[in-house]
């Protein structure tokens, strides 16, 4: 393998809304088994589910993009603002990228400019949160290295794909991102 192939230039990855025309790369991750191991639905089956999904994110989420290298979608990062009794100043942060692109700092880079962008946009939301599989070790490194902080394991959590999993917790504060690289001024979305 070349050196090329291992390296991603981070400056040519951008977020931008998604629509219908970006189902072809949806589908390349979204039908990938090893991407949605950890995910709480399957490997999708057909083109029909990624075009729903699509089309469904303005009811799913409070702010979606997608993650893109040279303007084609290879991944996703969502926040849902929270609502209900005690919530409503934390936001979720969730995040898919296709396998290919594992391991090569790109969703580190993007997490370090949602954070950015959630506390900026949406300054009422004192919390931003993680929740990821314990034994999805690769997507806990990513949140470490974007600033977030461990803080503990929800046992039997989440009831997914016919087993209760535990589920590692991070969070970001405002507080917390005198410690980030990045400004809002520095982010071209």
């Amino acid at each position: 393998m070349s050196e090329e192939s291992k390296t991603i230039d981070l400056t040519k990855i951008t977020l931008r809304e998604t629509d219908l025309s970006d189902v072809d790369d949806h589908m390349v991750w979204s039908s990938d088994a090893k991407v949605t191991e950890f995910c709480t639905w399957g490997p999708y089956t057909s083109k029909d589910e990624a075009i729903h999904y699509i089309n469904c994110i303005p009811n799913i989420f409070s702010w979606y993009r997608a993650i893109c290298l040279d303007n084609r979608a290879i991944g996703s990062v969502s926040v849902i603002l929270q609502t209900g009794r005690y919530r409503e100043k934390v936001a979720e942060v969730g995040y898919i990228l296709a396998s290919e692109y594992w391991g090569k700092g790109i969703v580190t880079h993007v997490l370090k400019q949602v954070v950015e962008i959630v506390f900026s946009m949406y300054p009422e939301v004192e919390r931003l949160e993680a929740l990821t599989d314990n034994q999805n070790l690769a997507s806990q490194r990513v949140l470490e290295k974007a600033g977030f902080q461990r803080e503990g394991v929800l046992r039997n959590y989440v009831y997914v794909k016919g087993k209760s999993r535990d589920v590692a917790i991070y969070s970001i504060l405002p507080t917390d991102l005198k410690n980030m690289s990045l400004s809002v001024e520095d982010l071209k979305l």
